[in-house]
Parts: structure tokens; sequence; C-alpha cells
């Protein structure tokens, strides 16, 4: 079957505010997020793309838009979803108040049993966002052939809980996975099962450098996320935050 390279869209307004945008209108790229989606084009030139698949939010179709310039002749497709999860009455709130809230312990140990109040269950997300990798897999195969190779722009969590998926792991595992603004992860998929081949790969192993708790230039947030993991318990952000959402 298809080999399915997922994108994450590039840094965020909302994620550098600390806020989980969701569903939220009007949320785009910010000035590091511009610069990292005018930088995919080079990254993906050695791969051939039968087609694109993107969320319909903003911050996605910005990451995308340098892309289709330079391949005018790549296909685009909107597929809401692989949309952000709803998270309902949690949409558009700082993170920083939603860590006190008592679901928040649900949805970093046990997320197969967390339901956003006012929107969807993270079970819910996951499933959506499966069956649309697996519609698209055979449409791609049928209309490109098994060796075809096709996009998707989506979001942290869908990502991270369609890695879940190809590997065969639960989804109170999920918070295991990171996934930065603008990574590119890759899963091939065969008849008998999925193979992951890329996980959160930006091509910058700078993140992994110890860095002082709190940096004093934005762009340092891309790097902030596994520490900021550490300050918090080791929680995940829900949304992935500004290094990981």
């Amino acid at each position: 079957m298809a080999t399915l390279i997922l994108v994450r869209h590039g840094r965020s307004t909302a994620n550098t505010a600390g806020l989980l945008a969701g569903w939220t209108p009007g949320v785009a790229l910010d000035e590091r997020g511009a610069e990292q989606a005018a930088a995919l084009p080079a990254r993906l030139a050695a791969v051939p793309l039968a087609a694109a698949v993107t969320s319909p939010l903003q911050r996605c179709r910005e990451t995308l838009a340098p892309l289709l310039a330079a391949r005018p002749e790549l296909a685009l497709h909107t597929d809401d979803r692989i949309g952000e999860c709803h998270y309902g009455d949690w949409s558009n709130r700082k993170l920083s108040e939603l860590s006190d809230e008592p679901l928040m312990k649900i949805v970093q140990q046990h997320p197969s049993a967390a339901a956003f109040p006012g929107g969807e269950s993270m079970r819910a997300m996951q499933a959506r966002a499966v069956d649309a990798v697996r519609e698209w897999n055979a449409r791609i195969e049928e209309e490109h052939g098994s060796d075809a190779v096709f996009l998707m722009c989506s979001h942290g969590d869908i990502i991270k809980s369609l890695v879940a998926d190809a590997l065969g792991m639960h989804l109170d595992l999920f918070q295991r996975i990171h996934v930065d603004p603008c990574s590119v992860t890759a899963v091939r998929y065969t008849p008998t099962r999925p193979f992951l081949l890329r996980l959160g790969d930006t091509g910058d192993f700078g993140s992994l450098a110890p860095r002082p708790a709190r940096a004093q230039d934005p762009a340092a947030a891309d790097t902030a996320t596994f520490e900021s993991a550490a300050e918090t318990g080791g929680n995940a952000v829900v949304g992935g935050g500004a290094g990981a959402a």
C-alpha cells in the first residue's frame, strides 16, 4: 500500500501564546512557523507526491502554501477528519489554566477515557483520523499504485494518535509520542502491518541540547517541549504547545 507523510503544521500564534486552539478560527502561523513552512519544499524535494490532504484549519493550509506553490501540479484535498481534536469548552483557553482541571489527569494518564466538555472524546478523534488514513491509502493506491507517496498536513494530537495506531499502541500510551511543529512523520502501509519510517523529523537536533529554564528568545520555544514536560511532572502538552502542537 501507499506511504503516508504526515506533516504537522508550523508553529502558530496559539502555540506561542500557550493557548489550546482547537478549531478556533483565525489561528495563523507565527513568524517562525512561516519560516518552517517555507523550508518544507526543499526538505521534500526528493519525494514524489501523488496528492496532498490537509486539515481545513488555517495553520495547516498556510503550512502547505509554499509546497503547493513549488508544485503547482500537486492536487490538494481537504478532509475534516484530520482536523484538530474538538476540545469544546477547553478551546482557546490557556494551557496553564487547564493544567489544574481534574480532566487533565485523565487526558495525560488515561486518554482513551477522556472526553472534552462540549467537544469530542480522544477515542473519537483517533478513530476518525485512522478511518481517513485508511480510506486515503486505498484511494491513492488505486489511482497511483502501491509505491505511491502522499502527504497529510495535520495537528500534533492527530499525528500522535495515528502513530500509536501504526505501532499497535493503545491510545493510553500516545502521550509518550512527540512531534515538533512542521516535523515529518512517515508511515508505510502494507497489507499486513504498517511500518514507521520517520517520527517527528525536523532535520534539526538542537532541541535535544540542554538550555536555560527560561529562554528569552521566542524562537527558543521550539526547543522547550521536553524541559517544559519535566517541569510539569512529565506531562505532555495537550494540543502540542509551542514545541509540539
